[in-house]
């Protein structure tokens, strides 16, 4: 049982929701990244999905395909965000970490490398998103044998078949994906969330993280009793923004904090 699965199961024994947020590595910077990850450990987030980025991302929208963009023209690598991974590993031991990554620069590392290296750096699970489970085989059982976790996704136009495939394939959790389309955060969510999740969660006893959309706290809440984990991306990358600036840290814990303390409110509710 890894970091990923214990905090899940911490969350349940609490009846709360898991706080977990996306974040593309380098953009402003490597530096401004890594301020923004101890940001969000000091304000009680329970697991990071760090962005590796990648020319051509997949389903991401413009918020985080710029941010994208941006690590790369700064000179971003695979490298340097593992060596990132690893001091950020040895300031939060009990942090959960998924790196978040397109096939391609696992492909060009050489998967039984890229997992080694991921394992070594301190990481608890991957998220490849264009890498579908039927194609994982050999990167799941790499990643098995490290204890990491291989998480996949669910869409909304998944069938109940296809989902069902797809939560006995991942592992640590399901991310479902509340909007048909690319990430980006949205004023409303769909309305036919709260029955798709509902038949989710019937096909699988794994905890669901629901992302895609999530901008604010009442979104957050209002999911709360569906899912066992909330994921917000687009709007903590607008947040952290292009240029570096010596308010980052302050400002990435306070948006943060409210989101968390917004899942806290919500636990009663579950």
């Amino acid at each position: 049982m890894n970091r990923i699965d214990r905090m899940f199961a911490a969350r349940r024994r609490e009846s709360r929701a898991a706080m977990i947020f996306f974040l593309t590595a380098g953009c402003p910077d490597l530096e401004s990244t890594e301020q923004a990850i101890d940001a969000l450990a000091e304000a009680g987030v329970d697991l990071i999905e760090l962005g590796i980025p990648f020319s051509d991302p997949i389903a991401d929208g413009p918020t985080i395909q710029r941010a994208s963009q941006v690590a790369l023209e700064r000179g971003t690598t695979v490298k340097a965000i593992l060596d990132l991974v690893r001091r950020v590993r040895a300031r939060h031991p009990d942090l959960a970490l998924l790196l978040f990554t397109a096939y391609n620069p696992v492909f060009h590392y050489g998967e039984a490398a890229f997992v080694a290296a991921a394992a070594e750096a301190g990481a608890d699970g991957l998220l490849i998103p264009d890498l579908p489970p039927e194609e994982a085989g050999e990167l799941r059982r790499l990643a098995s044998e490290r204890e990491l976790c291989v998480v996949f996704l669910v869409a909304p136009t998944s069938s109940s078949a296809r989902a069902r495939a797809i939560c006995e394939a991942s592992t640590g959790f399901v991310y479902y994906i509340s909007l048909r389309g690319v990430t980006g955060a949205r004023a409303e969510l769909p309305a036919d969330i709260e029955e798709r999740l509902r038949e989710l969660k019937t096909l699988t006893g794994k905890p669901v993280a629901v992302g895609f959309g999530i901008s604010g706290p009442d979104q957050a809440r209002a999911l709360v009793p569906l899912c066992d984990g909330i994921i917000v991306g687009s709007a903590l990358v607008r947040l952290i923004g292009e240029q570096p600036r010596p308010t980052l840290r302050e400002d990435v814990r306070r948006f943060a904090g409210e989101m968390c303390a917004a899942l806290a409110e919500a636990a009663t509710a579950r």
